[in-house]
């Protein structure tokens, strides 16, 4: 029997190893049902994550940008790009990114890299930091309408907040129009703390927010002030508050006759309503909607009476009083 040398024996046993180990490496890069490759591939599901319309915010003059290079912290810069749209950076000089987006910007940073031979293989991040001519527009029912620079990440109650607030006229709904993808998405905006936080939204430059005003209900007829009232209630109003807000019905009114008009789709339709029973309790008041007509007409026998009585207390007052003798 041949003697086989230690060296060999061991050569051989190194070999064999690697031939164990690296097709189940490659296995787990190439099919992706290996542990290492779903982890990156979570990693990588955040990143995907992240929402399309921060992707697709164009650079404009005046931003301020936070950039970086993998593995070469001296050349990480916090540059703001000037009217004409240029960057100024180590190295490479200017650079006009006016209009790109920041995956764009990375990727014409990377490639002047490399083409002056200074990185192998950068690997460069773009952060833009603070927008300055990609504003928020906001109109509508808030104090101070107006274009509002986005710096950092800002939300619904940031941008409210700048505008000095709604007023008390805003509607319980926001309408915000993305930039991105000109989609609507109404956001409900409420008094109570908690549901404020729970709807906050980001927004991103180049947004619209629009605040409408709320729902207006009317009260006519003979109550103490007709008029038209605003549903500042989250937009929820009962009959009997809009009446209460006319400041009520007079003596005067006929309650039996009430009416409440609601516009639809066809037009305008007539329901009565059994004011009486409604205000003894018996019956629950009606929730009333945006622009609908509370109609309280006037009793005609109680107000000619009511006309009449004045003049003839008066006409009574300076009448002689006689007593009968015992």
């Amino acid at each position: 029997m041949r003697h086989v040398p230690p060296k060999l024996v061991l050569a051989f046993s190194m070999l064999l190893a690697l031939a164990l180990l690296i097709p189940t490496g490659s296995r787990a890069q190439s099919n992706g049902n290996g542990t290492t490759l779903n982890s990156r591939q979570t990693q990588g599901a955040e990143t995907v994550a992240a929402p399309q319309a921060e992707s697709r915010i164009r650079i404009g003059p005046g931003d301020l940008l936070d950039t970086s290079v993998f593995d070469f912290p001296e050349l990480a810069q916090v540059v703001r790009v000037n009217d004409s749209g240029d960057a100024s950076f180590s190295l490479i000089g200017q650079l006009h990114l006016a209009g790109l987006t920041a995956d764009e910007a990375r990727s014409r940073i990377a490639a002047k890299l490399q083409e002056g031979n200074y990185v192998l293989n950068p690997q460069v991040s773009v952060l833009i930091r603070e927008y300055n001519t990609q504003g928020v527009s906001v109109v509508g029912e808030v104090k101070n309408p107006g274009v509002y620079p986005v710096l950092g990440s800002q939300t619904l109650l940031d941008v409210i907040a700048a505008a000095g607030g709604t007023t008390p006229f805003a509607g319980p709904e926001a309408m915000i129009k993305r930039s991105a993808d000109n989609s609507i998405v109404p956001v409900r905006l409420s008094k109570d703390a908690q549901a404020s936080f729970a709807s906050d939204v980001r927004l991103y430059p180049a947004d619209k927010l629009i605040i409408p005003r709320a729902g207006l209900v009317f009260v006519l007829g003979d109550v103490g002030r007709p008029g038209g009232f605003v549903m500042e209630n989250d937009g929820k109003l009962t009959l009997l508050e809009a009446l209460a807000m006319a400041g009520g019905n007079n003596r005067t009114a006929a309650l039996g006759h009430a009416r409440l008009i609601r516009k639809t789709a066809t037009g305008y339709t007539e329901v009565p309503i059994l004011l009486k029973k409604i205000l003894r309790g018996e019956q629950p008041a009606p929730q009333l909607q945006a622009e609908d007509i509370l109609y309280i007409p006037s009793n005609l026998v109680k107000s000619a009476i009511a006309r009449t009585a004045p003049s003839i207390i008066s006409s009574t007052s300076g009448a002689a009083i006689y007593h009968s003798m015992p």
